[in-house]
């Protein structure tokens, strides 16, 4: 007897339907799995039948033939056992497949007949609603899957469950969640720049960063902060919209990195790879492509600890994500493009033992030494960092201060001002959305210098030698500097606070 269940499997970042057949004929008693199967699928066979035992149902008396479709797409993970197992139960004879027609169903089965949760939760769930069916799934992904709005989701715990609910002995009622509500308790941060001491400059340096969308690059010895400042960062980026939320979710869903039970994604995210991290781990890829750290990051910040330490050739594969905002994996068979728009945060040291240049410690790093630990920093990746920012010790009197900084709400509110002018600004410009993202031809429009600005820019350009890239990325952040105070125009003032957030380049590498 032939049955068919609906399933879905992942494709990027997103979701494509699987029709999978169970036929169960004569012969010799054998399951075989067709259709491009990976090794976790062919492994499912045993799973299955062992679940199939234990939940109390028999098994086929002859040959069992499971069929993926479509046939020419490598199907992968184990998302597919819960399906597989209720096709056999209805191959039998003991369950109507017509009670399937309108149903995508996805889970891994346990040995004992539980269903556990799997990854790429939310994509099936996008795709499942865009083909009209309801959406069967292991009880830890419910909360996931209902965040879609306008989709039936039904949740199960174990294969049992699932087979009498399609059979009709079973209620359930569709999982719901109010989505507004789980937005919100999930959007407040735990970190704050309020905790800060001292540190005016580097902060400054952050809002004016985060105002424009700009990356950062922070300098300075060990134990100043440089950590401490980079992880509150997205306490004062704009606040997620629901678009971003889901967006970031699917990314996140897909990784498997959403913990039991969680719906969104609501907070910026803040992803923090170690140095030895590979150019796979960082960008994305394997033998089975996943969404690398840039991608995880998406939406939120990026901070890379010890730039210098990082491989080379990883750093270098960076530079064309920074520049488009997407990351693309090709492989053999096909390619796949994972968004990654990401604010970069860097920190390291001045030099091999972090002391250069600091009044109260001694270097003892060789001239040669401090040179070749610069030069891991190629010129073109510096200048897709807009802002270089000096992090100096802190002084006792600040570190023993009572008095708190200012808190991330209120810094939170003047970039939100700025990105509305931006927005405003950059209206039905689908590519430009901050000034970070300007092109040549926007930086002509909105960027214009009075002749006092253009003199002082002339005279540090041609002073610091700073490349043509340089250049763009001045008028860029003396723009932004020009929104945080609430000017129409870009004054000198602006031109020379964008001019000391590059004249590290010249300082450090010169």
């Amino acid at each position: 007897m032939l049955a068919k269940v609906f399933s879905g499997a992942v494709f990027g970042v997103d979701a494509y339907p699987v029709e999978i057949e169970v036929n169960a004929g004569h012969g010799d008693p054998f399951t075989v799995i067709v259709g491009l199967p990976d090794v976790a699928v062919k492994e499912s066979k045993d799973r299955v039948n062992t679940a199939l035992i234990n939940s109390g149902f028999g098994l086929p008396m002859g040959r069992t033939t499971i069929n993926l479709a479509p046939a020419d797409i490598k199907k992968e993970g184990p998302s597919f056992d819960l399906p597989i197992a209720l096709g056999t139960i209805a191959a039998q004879g003991d369950l109507d497949d017509e009670k399937f027609s309108g149903m995508t169903i996805a889970g891994e089965l346990a040995l004992s007949g539980e269903v556990r949760r799997i990854r790429g939760i939310l994509p099936m769930a996008i795709m499942s609603r865009a083909k009209g069916r309801a959406l069967l799934v292991p009880e830890e992904n419910a909360d996931e899957a209902a965040v879609v709005e306008g989709l039936q989701v039904f949740p199960v715990k174990t294969l049992r469950q699932a087979a009498d609910f399609l059979a009709g002995k079973l209620e359930l009622a569709p999982y719901q969640i109010n989505v507004h509500n789980v937005f919100e308790a999930n959007s407040l941060y735990d970190e704050d720049f309020a905790d800060v001491k001292g540190q005016e400059s580097a902060k400054r340096a952050i809002e004016v960063a985060v105002a424009g969308g700009h990356n950062l690059l922070a300098l300075g010895p060990p134990g100043t902060g440089k950590t401490m400042l980079a992880k509150r960062v997205p306490s004062i980026l704009p606040p997620m919209s629901l678009e971003e939320a889901l967006e970031t979710t699917k990314i996140h869903s897909i990784a498997g990195t959403l913990a039991p039970h969680q719906a969104l994604v609501a907070r910026r995210p803040f992803r923090s790879p170690h140095h030895t991290v590979s150019d796979a781990g960082l960008l994305g890829g394997g033998s089975h492509p996943m969404p690398g750290e840039v991608s995880l990051a998406h939406n939120g910040v990026l901070f890379l600890d010890e730039l210098p330490e990082f491989s080379r050739s990883a750093l270098e594969v960076m530079r064309q994500p920074l520049e488009d905002g997407a990351v693309t994996v090709a492989r053999v068979a096909a390619s796949l493009t994972f968004p990654c728009q990401f604010m970069l945060v860097a920190a390291m040291n001045p030099c091999p033992c972090g002391y250069f240049g600091d009044p109260k410690h001694e270097c003892r790093c060789a001239a040669p030494n401090i040179q070749r630990y610069r030069n891991r920093i190629s010129g073109p990746l510096l200048d897709r960092i807009d802002i270089h920012v000096e992090v100096p010790a802190v002084r006792y009197q600040e570190l023993a201060s009572a008095t708190r900084g200012e808190n991330s709400a209120a810094i939170r509110e003047r970039v939100i001002r700025a990105r509305r002018i931006q927005q405003e600004r950059f209206k039905g410009n689908a590519r430009v959305h901050c000034n970070a993202a300007m092109r040549s031809k926007e930086i002509h429009k909105h960027c214009a210098l009075d002749a006092d600005a253009q003199e002082t820019l002339k005279m540090a350009i041609t002073d610091l030698n700073f490349s043509a890239r340089a250049y763009d990325r001045i008028l860029k952040v003396a723009r932004t500097i020009a929104d945080l105070a609430g000017a129409e125009h870009i004054a000198t003032t602006h031109v020379s606070e964008a001019i000391q957030y590059r004249s590290l380049d010249r300082q450090y590498w010169a």
